[in-house]
C-alpha cells in the first residue's frame, strides 16, 4: 500500500474538504450550546442591567427614608439663617429651628484674660524666692467648677525662660510668652486660652524674687504679682432678650440657631431672618423620579419586542423581569399604611403623576404649593413613599431575592454547558480521528488501484504493440 502524506494526496480526491464537511455537521450539537450559553450569559448581562437600575432606585429612595425614631419632618426640615449687617455676626441653623425673623444687639464680645508680671527680670536672673516655697498652682475658673495645676519649680535656678516653659507644658489653660525690651530686661505675659469670666486663671503659692535691679520691683507674692486685664463674656441681645456667653458662639440663645459674634453694635439692633429651606427635599424628589424613570426605561427596553424586526428584548418574557416590574409600580399605585387619612395620600397629590409610557413627571408649581400649603403632611408623604420603595427594593436586590436566584440558576446553567462542551469536543476529536482513519485508509486504497491500473494499462499497451508489430511483418 501506497504511502499517503496527506489526506487526498494519494486519490487527487478532496478528502481533506469531505471530512471538514462531516465534521461540521457533527459540530451542530456544539453550535446550539454555544447559542444557548450566548443566551444565558446575555440574559445574565441583561439581569446585571436591572440590578443596577434598581440599585439607583434604592440609593434615591434611601435619600427619602427618615432614619429610627426620625420624623420625616425632622429629616426634610432644614433652615436657610441670613443676617442684614453680616460685619456684626454671622448665622447658621440647624434642623430644630424655626422660621422667623430676630433682632440682635451685640453690646460686648468676649474677651480672654491677660496679665503682665510687675517685676522686670534679666535673662539669666533668679525669679523665684526660696522663702515662699517651689510650688505654683494655676486655677482656672471659681467655685464648684475651677480646676487647678501644681507646678514644681526649682527655686534656687529658676529663670523666666524657665517659668514661661512650666506654665506653657502644664496645659493649664493660659499660654505664657516673654517679651524683651530694648534694655535687654524681660517681661512675662499670661493669656488665657479661653475668652470669659469662667475661664480666666489665677495663679497662687509662690513668692517672686526681687529683681537685682532696683528699678524693677520688689518681692512679691504669686496672687499680687501681676498687673490683670480681666475677661469679659460675651453680651447680646435677642428680640430685646440679654444673652451671654463665656466665648463669641451663641449657640443656645435662640432654638436651633448658631450666632458668631464679630463685632458690637449696640443702640443699633441688626436683623437675623430664618426661612425653610425646601430644596432638600425637592432635589431628593427629583432624584428618586429620575432613579424610575431610568428603571422603568432599562426594564422597558429589557422586555421589548419589535414586532415588524421581530427582535425581542434580552428578557423579554421573564418572569423575574415581569414580578420587578409588578413589585416597582405597585408602590406608585398604592397608598402607604402611614398616609391613612393624611392630606396628603398619593404621591399625584403633591405633584408626581405617571404617564402613558409608565414614567414619572413632576408638576414644580403643584408641589411648591403642596409644600407652602402643609409641609408636614408633603414631608410625611415624601418619607413613606421613600420607605416603600425601599423596602421594594431592598427585597429584589437581596441575596434570596428573585433576581439573585435567576442569575444564581443561569450561571448554574452556563457551567452545565462549559462541562457539556467539554465532553463534546473530546467526543469530536475522536469522531474526527476516526473519519482520518477511515479516509486515509480509502486515500492509500486507491492510490494503490491507481496505481495497479496505470501499471495494467501500460502492460496493455505494450501487448498491443507487439501484436500490431507481428503482424506487420
Amino acid at each position: 500500500m501506497a504511502s499517503i502524506a496527506s489526506l487526498g494526496t494519494g486519490s487527487g480526491l478532496d478528502l481533506e474538504g469531505i471530512v471538514t464537511k462531516f465534521m461540521s455537521v457533527e459540530k451542530l450539537p456544539l453550535t446550539a450550546l454555544n447559542k444557548r450559553e450566548a443566551s444565558y450569559q446575555a440574559r445574565i448581562s441583561s439581569l446585571g442591567s436591572l440590578k443596577g437600575a434598581l440599585a439607583s432606585l434604592q440609593t434615591a429612595a434611601s435619600a427619602l427614608t427618615p432614619a429610627i425614631g426620625q420624623t420625616a419632618t425632622a429629616k426634610f426640615s432644614t433652615y436657610q439663617a441670613s443676617i442684614a449687617d453680616s460685619t456684626i455676626a454671622s448665622v447658621s441653623a440647624s434642623s430644630s429651628a424655626v422660621a422667623g425673623s430676630y433682632t440682635l444687639e451685640v453690646t460686648a464680645l468676649a474677651t480672654t484674660q491677660t496679665q503682665s508680671l510687675k517685676n522686670i527680670y534679666g535673662a539669666s536672673e533668679q525669679v523665684i524666692d526660696p522663702s515662699g516655697g517651689s510650688t505654683l498652682t494655676l486655677t482656672k475658673g471659681s467655685g464648684a467648677s475651677a480646676t487647678s495645676v501644681d507646678i514644681t519649680l526649682d527655686s534656687t535656678k529658676t529663670t523666666l525662660a524657665d517659668l514661661r516653659d512650666a506654665i506653657n507644658n502644664a496645659a493649664a489653660g493660659v499660654s505664657a510668652v516673654i517679651v524683651t525690651d530694648t534694655d535687654s530686661k524681660q517681661h512675662l505675659q499670661l493669656t488665657a486660652t479661653d475668652t470669659g469670666i469662667a475661664n480666666a486663671v489665677t495663679l497662687s503659692g509662690v513668692k517672686f524674687a526681687a529683681p537685682a535691679d532696683p528699678a524693677g520691683g520688689s518681692a512679691l507674692d504669686a496672687s499680687a504679682a501681676f498687673d490683670i486685664k480681666d475677661a469679659t463674656d460675651a453680651a447680646a441681645k435677642v428680640n430685646g432678650i440679654s444673652v451671654s456667653g463665656s466665648g463669641n458662639t451663641l449657640s443656645g440663645a435662640v432654638d436651633g440657631l448658631t450666632i458668631n459674634l464679630l463685632k458690637t453694635n449696640a443702640g443699633s439692633p441688626t436683623t437675623i431672618t430664618l426661612t425653610r429651606d425646601t430644596n432638600t427635599l425637592k432635589s431628593s424628589l427629583n432624584a428618586l423620579v429620575k432613579a424610575y424613570n431610568d428603571l422603568n426605561s432599562t426594564m422597558s427596553s429589557l422586555g421589548s419586542y419589535d414586532a415588524t424586526t421581530k427582535a425581542a428584548g434580552a428578557l423579554n418574557g421573564d418572569a423575574t423581569l415581569r414580578s420587578a416590574q409588578s413589585q416597582v409600580r405597585a408602590v406608585f399605585g398604592s397608598v402607604p399604611s402611614p398616609l391613612s387619612g393624611s392630606a396628603y395620600q398619593r404621591l399625584s397629590d403633591i405633584g408626581i403623576s405617571v404617564g402613558k409610557t409608565g414614567a414619572l413627571s413632576i408638576d414644580s408649581a403643584k408641589l411648591q404649593k403642596a409644600l407652602d400649603t402643609n409641609f408636614t403632611a408633603v414631608a410625611n408623604a415624601v418619607g413613606a413613599y421613600g420607605s416603600s420603595f425601599k423596602t421594594t427594593t431592598d427585597n429584589l436586590l437581596s441575596t434570596s431575592g428573585t433576581i439573585a436566584s435567576r442569575s444564581d440558576g443561569l450561571s448554574r446553567s452556563v457551567t452545565d454547558i462549559g462541562k457539556q462542551r467539554e465532553a463534546l469536543n473530546l467526543r469530536l476529536t475522536s469522531i474526527e480521528k476516526q473519519y482520518r482513519a477511515q479516509f486515509t485508509a480509502l486515500d492509500s486504497a486507491l492510490a494503490s488501484m491507481q496505481s495497479t491500473s496505470g501499471y495494467l494499462t501500460q502492460q496493455l499497451a505494450g501487448i498491443a504493440n507487439f501484436t500490431n508489430f507481428n503482424s506487420n511483418n
